[in-house]
């Protein structure tokens, strides 16, 4: 989260890059908002190339896991308290949800591919969310046929 004290407009950047740049410095990160554009961070490298190392510490730390653990019970007994949620899924969902994930860890951390992990996790929400709703989950299981046309994707 982003407060304004961290935070400073794209035209403060432009206007003053010198103080906005001792600012981010100051602050390890300062967040560029932006009218018309997506907002973004302003860091020092040495900072992103210390947190890049930490996510693939972690990576290789879960991947160890379950390669040595192939039922990775230690995570699969840790995801309730990072995923309240998943109690909605079934234990074989829990399983693939997991290895899922954390192959979607190493993918950010080895491939720089950060939005694979935050699609697995918004898809596996999306299919407890359904299966919460015993209205909504016997509608999805019910057959269907042909073509409904495009899907609209939300966060």
């Amino acid at each position: 989260m982003s407060t304004t004290a961290d935070a400073v407009t794209f035209s403060d950047l432009s206007r003053n890059p010198k103080s906005v740049a001792e600012r981010a410095a100051r602050l390890g990160r300062l967040r560029v908002t932006h009218r018309d554009a997506p907002d973004f961070y302003l860091t020092a490298a040495d900072r992103e190339e210390q947190r890049d190392e930490s996510l693939t510490t972690a990576s290789r730390i879960f991947l160890a896991l379950m390669k040595h653990d192939p039922s990775a019970r230690a995570l699969l007994l840790a995801m309730p308290d990072v995923f309240p949620w998943i109690r909605h899924l079934s234990t074989e969902e829990v399983r693939a949800f997991t290895v899922e994930l954390v192959d979607a860890l190493s993918d950010a951390a080895e491939l720089d591919l950060d939005t694979n992990a935050q699609e697995v996790i918004t898809g596996w929400r999306a299919t407890a969310r359904i299966k919460a709703d015993r209205t909504q989950h016997e509608e999805a299981l019910r057959p269907t046929s042909g073509d409904f046309g495009p899907v609209e994707v939300t966060p």
